[in-house]
């Protein structure tokens, strides 16, 4: 299994000068190549294939134009032309249908949110004994280690984000030595509003609305910002400031999921969801309360520990009537408008909680598909989740990422 760590990093101003230099020629080099590949298309020639992009390149940089793209480690451009081809791939996945349809390729721009550069192994970047990470043609950075790795990493990531924050990012094979000891516990989980998740035991945990607690502080950064002169170094400023308050509204959120998303996955044997349509939700009134809850984040942690830990998650059909079939007789009461928190079973006569009694209709769902074969809950596929670099904004999902409380990529 492969998993991906992040850990803080540290430049000096050398440094941020040399990966800023990295991250300009990675994205020259991939605008470069996009544009041979359209124009190419346009005339109506062939695919232009990865060798000659290749061979372009390194004919490139002996021209006076281009001499400056020797200045960066050559593996970093090398990179770029590979993630331009897994773009290209997965953008005609999405066209045959192997795969969910994502846009074409587009030409990177040095005002995007997000700069990455990659170095594979035969980079020559380390570790070092003293703890730093040592790249070529940029230095010993300074790493915050929040924890040891568990493997030699294949790949490294160095990532910049909106905010000015430099990140690395470490993919490291690990081994199935974490599966958690089996219990006979399993849960369902319904997903709110009022509360974040209600469980099919009865516990119910608050949802920390994060976005809604800091609202007027990001208020008062945005305003700041739009009274700034286009072009100054004063909206520079005020635009790093509105991004760094964003993104302690994002790492806040990022670090109640994980937590109690391992929680859930350390406690049951099996864990039940619903399947739930975020987009269509989103185009209602309640669009900004439910992009603050991050259910669609919370899942996906599931289902990758799960995989993880060997748990089972299950998701169950949106369509399924869980708010309206009582979890004691099993009969349909029909559609409740949200206001309706409790209701009585017109079959039974039991008084019941709305979110409980659908959390409970999802457990037994859970719980059917764990016994109901009598075999032993298996390991499932490891989920993809995120991908280093690639066609932006709909960068295509390829490891797990392991962060905590470190925004991501």
């Amino acid at each position: 299994m492969q998993l991906r760590y992040s850990f803080r990093l540290y430049p000096g101003a050398g440094q941020r000068t040399a990966l800023a230099r990295a991250f300009g020629c990675a994205r020259v080099v991939f605008n470069d190549a996009l544009r041979v590949r359209e124009e190419a298309r346009t005339a109506g020639l062939p695919f232009v294939t990865s060798a000659k992009l290749s061979r372009n390149l390194t004919a490139s940089k002996k021209t006076q134009e281009r001499a400056w793209l020797g200045k960066v480690s050559s593996v970093v451009l090398q990179q770029s032309l590979r993630d331009l081809d897994t773009a290209y791939r997965m953008f005609f996945d999405g066209l045959k249908g192997k795969r969910p349809r994502m846009g074409a390729p587009r030409l990177k721009s040095k005002r995007d949110s997000r700069q990455s550069i990659r170095f594979t192994a035969n980079a020559a970047w380390r570790i070092t004994p003293g703890g730093k990470l040592r790249l070529p043609k940029i230095g010993d950075v300074k790493v915050k280690w929040s924890r040891a790795l568990p493997s030699a990493p294949s790949t490294v990531t160095v990532i910049k984000d909106s905010a000015g924050r430099y990140f690395a990012s470490f993919v490291v094979e690990a081994d199935a030595s974490e599966v958690l000891a089996e219990t006979t516990s399993q849960t369902g989980i319904d997903l709110g509003l009022g509360h974040f998740a209600v469980l099919s035991d009865g516990r119910k945990v608050d949802s920390p609305r994060f976005l809604r607690r800091a609202e007027k502080r990001l208020q008062k950064a945005q305003r700041e910002l739009s009274r700034k002169q286009k072009g100054s170094s004063n909206r520079g400023k005020a635009r790093v400031k509105a991004a760094r308050a964003h993104a302690r509204v994002a790492d806040a959120r990022r670090e109640f999921h994980h937590q109690l998303s391992t929680k859930l996955i350390r406690e049951n044997q099996a864990v039940a969801v619903e399947d739930l349509c975020v987009k269509g939700l989103a185009r209602t009134r309640l669009a900004k309360s439910i992009h603050d809850a991050g259910w669609s984040a919370f899942v996906s942690m599931l289902e990758y520990k799960a995989a993880r830990y060997g748990r089972t998650l299950i998701r169950i059909g949106r369509f399924e009537p869980t708010s309206q079939l009582c979890s004691q007789c099993c009969a349909k009461n029909g559609p409740k408008p949200l206001n309706v928190r409790e209701w009585t079973c017109r079959a039974c006569g039991t008084v019941l909680d709305r979110d409980i009694n659908a959390a409970v209709n999802v457990a037994k769902a859970a719980g059917l598909a764990v016994t109901a074969c009598g075999a032993q809950v298996r390991r499932a596929p490891v989920p993809a989740q995120r991908s280093e670099t690639g066609t932006h904004p709909k960068r295509p999902t390829q490891l797990v990422s392991e962060q905590t409380g470190i925004p991501g990529l």
